[in-house]
């Protein structure tokens, strides 16, 4: 059973990650939870990893999973999502293959892998199809869906880490706060949270290390927002 401390700290990271994506930082815990330091949320995160609830991933700065959600809480937790939450599969199901190709993960759809997308410096525009990959069919919304394998660091607080494969939702629209592939100048993709400022779009990387950009609406281009990713170890 969780303290209420634990029940609130866990429910906030769950809610602001269906909300945007990214795990919120300590001082917003603290903050949220009427706290005086940070070595409160310390205690309650350990104690919520404890106990099978959550999952911080070694390393990488505020990379929080959920595991699992209290039964008072799983009517709210299985509600539609709004945004990006990090829906993470780990291990084989995403391995690349061949379409038509036999083995475990017969049955789950597969999507096109269209090449490497940046979480850093901008390269090359998305690539042609390389091969394909296996998700689960939960992941996929309506239409048309592809991944692109990242390379790079820039959104490492948002969860997406190098060498992780996306799984986009192709679209040419988003709502600010999403995070999209955006085409820049017709030449440079990028993987980017969207944020629309009057006639300006910036592209907000995840990782302080890296500046926003802000650029005219008519140099940017979405090509799709991220739904899902894929992770091997």
């Amino acid at each position: 059973m969780l303290t209420r401390k634990q029940h609130e700290l866990l429910m906030f990271i769950h809610e602001r990650l269906k909300e945007s994506g990214v795990p919120p930082s300590f001082d917003e815990m603290k903050e949220a939870l009427d706290l005086r330091s940070k070595s409160g949320i310390h205690r309650l995160i350990t104690a919520l990893e404890e106990r099978g609830f959550i999952r911080r991933l070694a390393h990488r700065a505020r990379a929080l999973e959920i595991i699992r959600m209290p039964d008072s809480a799983m009517p709210d937790a299985r509600r539609a999502r709004r945004g990006f939450s990090p829906d993470v599969i780990e291990g084989g199901l995403g391995r690349p293959r061949r379409s038509g190709e036999p083995g475990d993960n017969d049955g789950a759809p597969l999507v096109p892998v269209m090449g490497r997308i940046a979480a850093g410096t901008p390269i090359e525009a998305i690539q042609d199809h390389t091969h394909n990959i296996a998700v689960p069919g939960d992941m996929l919304r309506s239409g048309e869906h592809f991944a692109l394998e990242v390379r790079g660091d820039s959104m490492i607080e948002a969860g997406i880490f190098d060498g992780d494969t996306v799984v986009l939702q192709r679209g040419d629209t988003a709502t600010s706060g999403e995070i999209v592939v955006a085409l820049v100048d017709d030449e440079e993709a990028t993987l980017k949270r969207f944020r629309r400022k009057g006639d300006s779009i910036a592209l907000e990387a995840a990782n302080s290390a890296y500046e926003t950009r802000i650029l005219g609406a008519d140099r940017v281009k979405v090509q799709g927002k991220l739904v899902g990713l894929i992770r091997n170890y």
